[in-house]
């Protein structure tokens, strides 16, 4: 038949040839069609959902029965049941509730806009200072990087406090945990390191803490100078599980782009413990079973996830040094999160509460501590110089009780003599106040006099002629 009588065959074809052009374009702009579900049941603050197709990770609007929209995230499902988490507040919310799936995707809004800045788990400013000019996008759970294309850890970082720089040397991409139970100076000490590192950007991360916490942190601890070249990102204790979870990807994601331009980064965690519950109170809530004191396996999964993406960068010379704080619940430093902890990360500072109550700050244990790559990175006199303030130390602790009850006689054991000698200037050198900073060298001058021997000769420097 023809359709278009007086026109030639051959132009016919073009013309049919435009047209079907033109509808393959308008079904590749098309918008796809949206299938929308119903919330059938909500336990705590799972709910679930029928009829709603979304991938585990993407967002869904919950319409509530006074027109709010609950934005909720899937977190995994059960035969034809969507099982989701919500972001805010979940008041309203009815039996059949529509649950629409968003095309909003988990992303971080990053920029030089957020120096300065005290943001929320979701980016948005906490501060009142005004709306974020940032325009650049990250993934939310970051991109993987190769191993072997990761650059090894050959510089050491000055973090302004002696005891660290001097026996626990930390390097430009190391991750170190920081144990500590409540009251023992845990953010006096984040503090001092974020006022007085060698670093270009710092990103403070208070994840699940009290939310007094943080106007004392940004205000009294960090301060207008640290502030200026630091971004804050707050997901208080009050804040559903899944906002603390992504307040800690956020706070990581952050530290990349900087990292990835190739700055110095400073990454502060607090705590690694409060993201580690998050997720539990997440696998419990959709039906993971509990394998270690309560604790599911995604637990450590996620955990480990979270700590592998920081380090040294495989592209320019940026890095990320981290710092996580892990709470020892009652002082126990066996605790699950504890053990994993130690195991992922490059070392560990612990604090002492019996230290901290002589008033010794900051109270760090020398013995428990350790850095895994001090070895790599100090120099041979520093490391002789270390080892030989950790048998010092060492040796009177091991002896203290006896000392302290007169038990021991002088002359016994020359070892616990040079120990006892030893021992107030060795706790000097552990005491700084919080508003003092010593940089590396001085820090490193101060060890070498105190313990290794004179120049020239070869005996060790005694009670008599120590510096």
């Amino acid at each position: 038949m023809n359709t278009a009588p007086g026109i030639p065959s051959a132009q016919r074809g073009v013309l049919w040839a435009k047209r079907l052009a033109g509808y393959r374009k308008r079904l590749d702009t098309a918008v796809p069609l949206v299938v929308e579900g119903k919330l059938v049941r909500m336990v705590g603050l799972t709910l679930e959902a029928v009829g709603c197709h979304a991938p585990v990770g993407a967002r869904c609007d919950v319409l509530a029965s006074n027109g709010n929209r609950i934005e909720a995230e899937v977190v995994g499902f059960s035969g034809e049941n969507t099982i989701l988490m919500p972001t805010g507040d979940i008041h309203g919310l009815t039996p059949n509730a529509r649950v629409v799936p968003s095309s909003h995707v988990c992303e971080a809004v990053v920029g030089d806009g957020l120096l300065g800045r005290v943001v929320d788990a979701s980016g948005r400013p906490l501060d009142g200072k005004g709306p974020i000019v940032a325009d650049a996008r990250v993934p939310l759970t970051g991109r993987p990087i190769n191993p072997l294309a990761r650059q090894s850890i050959t510089e050491t970082l000055d973090v302004g406090v002696r005891s660290i720089n001097a026996l626990l040397t930390v390097g430009r991409g190391q991750r170190m945990g920081l144990f500590a139970g409540s009251g023992v100076g845990k953010s006096v000490l984040l503090g001092m390191m974020t006022r007085y590192t060698a670093a270009d950007v710092i990103v403070v991360g208070l994840i699940g803490e009290r939310g007094r916490e943080v106007k004392e942190f940004v205000e009294n601890i960090l301060g207008e100078e640290g502030l200026a070249r630091a971004v804050v990102v707050a997901a208080p204790a009050d804040q559903p599980p899944l906002m603390r979870m992504h307040g800690a990807w956020l706070t990581t994601s952050i530290a990349e782009y900087f990292r990835d331009r190739g700055m110095k980064v400073l990454l502060l965690m607090d705590s690694l413990t409060r993201f580690s519950q998050a997720q539990r109170e997440i696998g419990l809530a959709i039906g993971e079973p509990p394998a270690t004191k309560g604790y599911p396996p995604s637990v450590f999964a996620k955990l480990s996830q979270l700590v592998e993406r920081v380090g040294n960068g495989d592209r320019g010379s940026g890095s990320i040094t981290a710092f996580y704080t892990v709470l020892a619940e009652g002082d126990d430093q066996n605790d699950p999160i504890a053990d994993a902890a130690r195991a992922t990360l490059d070392g560990h500072l612990v604090l002492s509460r019996d230290i901290a109550e002589t008033g010794l700050y900051p109270a760090i244990d020398v013995e428990s501590s350790i850095s895994r790559v001090m070895h790599d990175i100090a120099e041979p006199v520093h490391l002789q110089a270390a080892q030989r303030f950790r048998q010092l130390y060492s040796t009177y602790q091991q002896n203290k009780d006896l000392i302290a009850v007169g038990a021991y006689q002088n002359g016994s054991d020359p070892r616990i003599d040079e120990a006892i000698a030893y021992q107030p200037r060795l706790l000097e050198f552990l005491r700084q106040g919080n508003s003092q900073g010593i940089v590396f060298e001085e820090s490193l001058d101060q060890l070498c006099e105190l313990l290794l021997p004179a120049e020239g000769g070869g005996e060790t420097i005694t009670e008599g002629n120590a510096v």
